[in-house]
């Protein structure tokens, strides 16, 4: 809406100064000033996402006598909007004023509202036409705008609104400090003033702005031998927070046969509660000749003036190291100027090129009747990459369905003194609360252990414990509700770490666990071992970030005698799980169901992303290890203590933790081995199940000794992996013998693939060659189904397995389709439901394909034994052609003749559903005595990879990987390539973070 001239506004003045006044409801406001467009518009049919934008709102107090409805300064995107705000929204995307770029004969004029998009386009273009000397800030915001959000954000974030955020973060800030950018800032009456960038922050948050918007930023065009410089370190690259960023300029000129830094400025995002500009030290710089003496003088003036913690610390150093020598790198080949870089060290200030990401999928394709063994494409894929997959939160809700909130501990560990729920009860749409006190059965709940209260009684025992459920008609006014019960604690001394819990002997109760095997403390005292080396190894956790969240719908029937219930896992698929939905959806759906049973009526729960976090993540892991070796590099004795953070419940970490000790040698025969292990008590949220189940944190551990040894002997870590592999006739840690074991082919064709030696001849010259950046290469129950057979020949099948991304359905689909000789168009899949498959075992620990598929076959077998005798009156000489055409013998469609006999079956009373059932047979274990056999089989995989590493700021890529894995038969070679590749990028993302 564009308007030219200023509307009536019907509004009140303010009852007293500083108050925001009553406003008379007003039809949608226009207000035109000296910025010639402005507007109001109330969208009253959908909700609004607000972003407060000062700027937006100043030339409004220019309509005198009248008042704004919508307050400057108290709501943001960050703390949503006051109560006296009105839903409104502001835009100054067409305001001519601030939306203009310039480029004078000095200086670059941006209009604030300007995008950062737009303003990339510019930059590019001023840095093509104008000489090199006056772009060098350009070139630098290029470089810090190509890594700054996505594409989307871009397009629509403005300048003036990444500065006056002044984020503490922020990357573009340090950039206009540096460069000398100065601020445009206009009052209501039009009055401009000016200042420097350099002034104009002054904590998180808050800028030099007083009833005033910024108008413009003027970026000066640089002078000859003038430099600029961006950086950023961040976890990822791509589209991250900064840890800590960088904008540094210095001007030199020439005197006294040498250069001198005429003017220069330092500034640092991450360092400080603002953009912080290093004065002492850029005044330091300013007078000297650009030497390593000024470097190492700088170096000392930054360690002063900068107070952090070891990493940022270090970047701030490595930041400025990389300047210095970027700067020389600009001046080779002028007069007089002699501090050369290097070669060797041309590597810390060139921009990392990575190249184009191409992959290549290889796998054995062995078919097993009519679809096992195929390729087939996920039977959802199409759905899921349309966006037409239901999931738990799109299917319908019952009529007169209520939403909740879940009430939530703030404190780690602390007493309930009292719960003040008034204000909720006094909130609209207020349907209940329910508290301890209120549950009609027993509090406790537990996946192994009940240790864990649906409702906290009288303590707390972690931030984010559930204390009680707010219930209401919509999902906001559940959670502003939730927001408004007070609740008042006595604080209590919190353990917060595994060091901590070690400390103060705080474990989970009957959770020590201990596996032996030869005689370890023999082996080290006897003078067998040439070295021992002894060190410890912590590995963080890994939250789960699934694409939907814990959600539970419930509903009674009957007056509630019976309870249904749609959740995180009794659904057609999840969205993602990995774990994090294998226990902890339990105490979601517990505590939306008192809601359900006491109101009598269906309550659904879906918590936000933040709130999702209370559900637990990968256990982290401290482990502590002694290991004794012969000169070769052969190991004889392994010692290894191991404690996991099991937070304030034991749930699935004991499970987590043998997990671990079982899996402790990875994949090396030892003679002599001692696992201890123990499960810290903490007060974390509980943490729970995560791919690998212990696994991964506990290998990492062992290839770290690994590691030394090579360090040790003096001999490629590869060396000493192979000559310590287990083999066939290998007899494990836990007793369990080796019986069909295939990592040495597979290690083997792994080195063939990766071409190895040359691999490794390059990474050897690169490493001599560079000092700066390193290159490095690392090598690294029981179940039920439902099946059921119609009079037209389809087959539904119901299992116990949970579908959440890996292909399941599809598998068992599969296995069913080929079973029963039919095309895999036959066979549909039902929602996992507990009334159709009870108690089944979780979907974990890759054995649902085992656990579910063989009772598929089991139900197979039922059926096929019932079929058979009515199969033989219509002279089928076997249960294999029922499904082939006479004439065509082609098995793409199910023949009349197939569809007669299910016919036949259903009017000779034949029973064609069965119920099938599976057992894994032979396995067993006795933690009492540490002997057993835990596992069926074993499969074996390996990998490959190349990394680069900065060694200044610890930034990395990975060049190149290659993962073999001995998956057996494969029932869908497709699914099971993408199950490998999307663990790998998963357990690079967990160690990197480690």
């Amino acid at each position: 809406m564009v308007a030219r001239e200023v509307h009536s506004l019907h509004t009140e003045k303010p009852e007293k100064t500083g108050s925001p006044g009553k406003a008379t409801p007003p039809p949608p406001v226009v207000a035109v000033v000296s910025l010639k467009l402005l507007f109001l518009w109330p969208y009253r049919d959908r909700p609004d996402r607000h972003h407060a934008i000062n700027a937006c709102l100043a030339p409004l107090y220019s309509v005198e006598g009248m008042h704004v409805i919508t307050v400057d300064g108290i709501g943001n995107n960050k703390a949503g909007l006051h109560p006296i705000q009105s839903p409104v929204l502001i835009s100054v995307a067409h305001v001519p004023e601030l939306n203009h770029i310039r480029v004078e004969d000095c200086s670059l004029e941006i209009g604030a509202a300007v995008k950062l998009s737009q303003l990339m386009d510019v930059l590019t273009k001023l840095r093509d036409e104008r000489p090199v000397y006056e772009t060098s800030s350009c070139r630098a915001l290029i470089e810090q705008i190509k890594w700054f959000a996505g594409t989307q954000i871009r397009n629509v974030a403005s300048i003036g609104g990444h500065i006056c955020t002044a984020s503490p973060i922020s990357d573009l800030n340090p950039l206009w400090m540096a460069a000398g950018a100065k601020f445009h800032i206009i009052d209501c009456k039009g009055n401009v003033r000016i200042c420097l960038a350099k002034n104009f922050f002054q904590s998180n948050g808050k800028v030099d702005l007083s009833s005033e918007i910024l108008l413009s930023v003027s970026l000066p065009l640089n002078r000859p031998f003038e430099f600029v410089k961006e950086f950023k370190q961040s976890d990822r690259r791509d589209d991250d927070y900064a840890i800590v960023n960088a904008g540094m300029r210095v001007c030199l000129e020439e005197k006294h046969r040498g250069w001198v830094v005429s003017d220069a400025l330092i500034v640092y995002g991450g360092v400080a509660p603002f953009s912080f500009a290093a004065s002492k030290t850029s005044h330091f710089l300013v007078g000297k000749n650009w030497s390593k003496e000024l470097l190492h003088g700088a170096l000392k003036i930054l360690e002063e003036e900068i107070v952090l913690r070891k990493f940022r610390k270090s970047l701030t150093f490595s930041f400025f190291f990389k300047f210095f020598l970027w700067v020389c790198r600009q001046m080779d080949g002028q007069p007089s100027f002699i501090e050369k870089v290097p070669a060797s060290h041309i590597s810390a200030v060139d921009s990392s090129i990575r190249p184009s990401i191409s992959s290549i999928q290889d796998f054995e394709i062995r078919k097993r009747g009519t679809s096992v063994g195929s390729p087939e494409a996920h039977l959802s894929s199409r759905l899921q990459v349309s966006g037409e997959a239901e999931y738990t939160d799109d299917g319908p809700m019952p009529p007169n369905t209520l939403h909740a909130a879940l009430l939530l501990s703030e404190k780690p560990h602390a007493r309930i003194l009292s719960i003040d729920d008034s204000g909720a009860k006094s909130s609209p749409g207020f349907a209940g609360i329910f508290l301890a006190k209120d549950i009609p059965g027993d509090n406790k709940i537990g996946a192994v252990v009940a240790d864990e209260e649906v409702f906290a009684t009288e303590f707390v025992t972690c931030v984010g414990q559930v204390i009680g459920i707010v219930v209401a008609d919509t999902r906001g006014n559940a959670k502003l509700s939730a927001t408004k019960v007070q609740v008042a604690y006595e604080v209590l001394p919190a353990v917060l770490s595994i060091e901590e819990a070690i400390q103060a002997n705080s474990y989970h109760p009957n959770a020590e666990r201990r596996l032996n095997k030869g005689d370890v403390e023999q082996c080290f005292q006897s003078g067998q071992c040439d070295h021992i080396i002894e060190g410890e190894v912590r590995v963080g956790g890994q939250e789960h970030f699934y694409l939907e969240p814990q959600i539970t719908l419930i509903w009674t029937v009957d007056s509630g005698n019976e309870v249904q219930m749609i959740s995180s896992t009794q659904t057609k698929r999840i969205g993602g799980g990995f774990g994090g939905k294998e226990s902890r959806s339990a105490f979601i759906a517990a505590a939306a169901g008192v809601s359900s049973y006491l109101l009598d009526r269906p309550v659904k729960l879906i918590l936000d992303r933040d709130i999702d976090m209370i559900t637990g993540q990968r256990h982290s892991f401290l482990g502590k290890y002694k290991v004794g070796l012969t000169n070769d590099g052969k190991v004889l004795a392994f010692d290894l203590r191991i404690y996991n953070n099991g937070g304030n419940s034991l749930d699935m970490s004991l499970t987590v933790l043998e997990g671990a000790m079982l899996r402790a040698n990875n994949a090396y025969d030892i003679p002599n081995m001692r696992v201890y292990g123990n499960v810290c008590f903490t007060n974390f949220p509980s943490n729970t199940a995560f791919r690998g189940f212990g696994a991964p944190q506990v290998m990492l551990m062992v290839e770290n000794w690994i590691e030394r040894i090579g360090m040790q002997v003096n001999k490629i870590p590869e060396e000493i992996r192979e000559m310590n592999f287990v083999s066939k006739g290998s007899i494990l840690h836990y007793g369990q013998k080796i019986e069909d074991f295939n990592l040495g082919r597979i290690w083997n064709e792994l080195k063939s693939s990766s071409d190895f030696t040359n691999a490794q001849n390059e990474v050897e010259n690169f490493n001599c060659h560079n000092r700066w950046k390193k290159r490095a290469l690392t090598d690294s129950l029981q179940g039920g189904a439902l099946v059921q057979v119609y009079t037209d020949g389809t087959v539904l099948v119901t299992h116990g397995g949970v579908e959440m991304g890996q292909g399941l359905n599809t598998k068992f689909a599969q296995i069913s389709a080929s079973s029963f000789n039919i095309p895999l168009s036959a066979v549909f899949i039902s929602e996992t439901s507990t009334d159709k498959v009870p108690n089944a075992s979780a979907t974990a620990a890759s054995v649902s394909s085992d656990l579910y598929g063989s009772a598929v076959l089991d139900a197979r077998e039922q059926i096929k034994a019932r079929m058979e005798p009515i199969a033989s009156k219509n002279n089928f000489s076997s249960f294999a052609e029922l499904h082939h055409d006479n004439n065509t013998n082609q098995p793409h469609a199910l023949s009349l003749i197939y569809c007669q006999l299910a016919s036949a079956c259903y009017l000779e009373r034949i029973d064609l559903s069965a119920h099938g059932f599976y057992v894994t047979p032979d396995i067993g274990f006795d933690w009492e005595s540490g002997k057993g056999n835990p596992f069926k089989y074993y499969t074996s995989g390996a990998a490959f990879a190349e990394v680069e590493i900065d060694t200044l700021t610890g930034d990395f890529h990975t060049r190149r990987a290659d993962v073999l894995v001995d998956v057996g038969f494969s029932l869908n070679p497709a699914i099971d390539v993408g199950q490998i590749e999307g663990g790998f990028v998963q357990g690079l993302g967990s160690h990197w973070k480690s």
